[in-house]
């Protein structure tokens, strides 16, 4: 591949991924720049940056080894019957309503926590959950889900929200990218009103469980067309549990090896046969 359009939160993202892809450095190509990311409120009318990469004539020659990259499943929830409709995102509602660009949703992150300590009372201490409750039902309110339901448990520092929803996608996102940062904010909120550090886990209809099954199965198929190949394959950049999730499955496996490359929060998983 010698040419390759991508997009991204911003046209230096774009730039990282496509070199990713290509398994090319800065100076070895080209780079034009079709179009300028715009920024949205919480991910709404935000726009991506689209550039177009073209490896030099002189590198094209030299005939270095490829990488391919894998795209992750997308998992959305479990349609029922009467929500099928609403919990499959169309293309134009995953581009423009829902929260799928997670840059966009942790830049109004401190915002956002200001906002609602800016609301809290001097004179009456609030439960940190019940707190971080009403947050994440006005953050819903302002993504168009007003059936929200929350459920919560507690174990020593750690706190499950359960969320339920028939906009269950609105909340998810892209390949989860929603549920992500939702979650980093909801941590931030919770801790700020809390006496003791807690760890949240957040998860909408049971995503984070059928994440981790496709996360299970891509590994192993993954790591079965790397010796197949004998090539290296690159997956897409994900969160650090997620790679986690594939780095503990192969861990056993004696003709791969597994290890991370690039920067949060474009940091991605190589799965590689051993020679």
């Amino acid at each position: 591949m010698n040419q390759l359009t991508q997009s991204g939160a911003t046209v230096n993202e774009a730039i990282s991924l496509a070199l990713q892809k290509l398994g090319k450095t800065r100076d070895q190509v080209e780079v034009e720049v079709l179009q300028e990311g715009k920024k949205g409120f919480l991910g709404f009318g935000a726009r991506d940056a689209e550039v177009r990469i073209t490896v030099k004539a002189e590198v094209q020659t030299a005939g270095k080894e490829e990488t391919e990259t894998i795209s992750q499943p997308n998992i959305l929830p479990e349609e029922k019957p009467n929500q099928v409709s609403s919990a499959v995102l169309t293309e134009d509602e995953e581009e423009h309503g829902s929260l799928s660009s997670v840059s966009a949703v942790i830049e109004n992150g401190d915002e956002l926590v200001q906002n609602v300590n800016d609301d809290r009372s001097t004179t009456e201490e609030q439960d940190p959950i019940e707190e971080t409750k009403t947050y994440l039902k006005n953050i819903a309110l302002e993504l168009g889900v007003t059936d929200l339901k929350i459920y919560t448990e507690s174990e020593g520092k750690y706190v499950s929200f359960k969320l339920k929803s028939e906009k269950a996608a609105f909340l998810i996102g892209k390949r989860g990218q929603t549920l992500n940062a939702l979650q980093q904010l909801t941590q931030l909120i919770l801790n700020k009103t809390a006496k003791s550090f807690m760890l949240v886990r957040l998860d909408v209809e049971d995503y984070r469980e059928r994440r981790q099954a496709s996360l299970e199965q891509l590994a192993e198929r993954m790591a079965d067309k790397a010796i197949r190949t004998r090539r290296k394959v690159t997956l897409e950049p994900m969160p650090s549990y997620e790679r986690k999730i594939i780095h503990n499955v192969l861990a056993n496996r004696l003709d791969i090896e597994t290890y991370s490359e690039g920067v949060e929060p474009n940091r991605y998983l190589v799965i590689e046969p051993i020679k």
